[in-house]
């Protein structure tokens, strides 16, 4: 059962200009790289810890909501993790290709959305921390467009810390949008897709190729 863990709201009010100019920079250029301290600091035993970072014009931290499960998260879509039942946080940028795609060394054939959101529920099978970041417009928003970390440790085997677009776009689960000038909209994000582009995944179908 999932419950709230901690709710930590300092809030500053922002503007309608500043808020267009946020929401045009992706978050992970805007925040930076994640503290590895930090992130393990979050754990806590015997759960899955999820923690949102909203952050203001200035790449300042001015909000947090936290949430722990004994079960984890789940994936409600190729691209989602779905936090209470009530609002989900969307892996910005990302989609998964269209229509079914064959993968003959994974032993995949069926739809590019189940093999999509099949590979985020690996990833959100066993981090011990979820980390993601938001812009404040997000934080009051069902589904908010978020970039997230997990990480992950088993004593004596792992210790890492994974950002999941790079995950999903280098083992070709995921692809990333473009806008309509034919740009990418995560630019950031080019050189995992062409990890995934050299046949993992969906790229493993010609069909997927453009």
């Amino acid at each position: 059962m999932k419950r709230m863990l901690v709710v930590r709201n300092t809030a500053r009010a922002v503007g309608m200009a500043l808020a267009a100019v946020v929401a045009a920079v992706p978050i992970a250029s805007a925040a930076g790289p994640v503290d590895p301290t930090y992130i393990k600091s979050l754990a806590a035993p015997g759960k899955t810890v999820l923690v949102v970072e909203y952050y203001d014009g200035a790449n300042a931290v001015v909000s947090r909501k936290g949430f722990a499960s004994a079960t984890g998260f789940r994936a409600s879509s190729p691209v989602d993790i779905d936090v209470n039942g009530k609002s989900a946080l969307q892996l910005y940028g990302l989609e998964p290709c269209a229509g079914e795609m064959v993968n003959r060394k994974e032993n995949y054939a069926g739809s590019c959305r189940a093999f999509a959101q099949q590979q985020l529920q690996i990833l959100l099978k066993s981090p011990r921390v979820i980390l993601c970041r938001a812009f404040l417009s997000e934080e009051n928003a069902a589904r908010q467009d978020v970039t997230c970390f997990g990480y992950y440790n088993f004593p004596g085997s792992l210790d890492s810390i994974d950002n999941f677009e790079e995950q999903l776009l280098s083992l070709g689960a995921l692809r990333l949008e473009k806008n309509r000038d034919g740009s990418l909209v995560r630019a950031d994000l080019a050189a995992a897709e062409k990890i995934g582009r050299q046949g993992f995944g969906m790229w493993a179908d010609p069909r997927t190729e453009q």
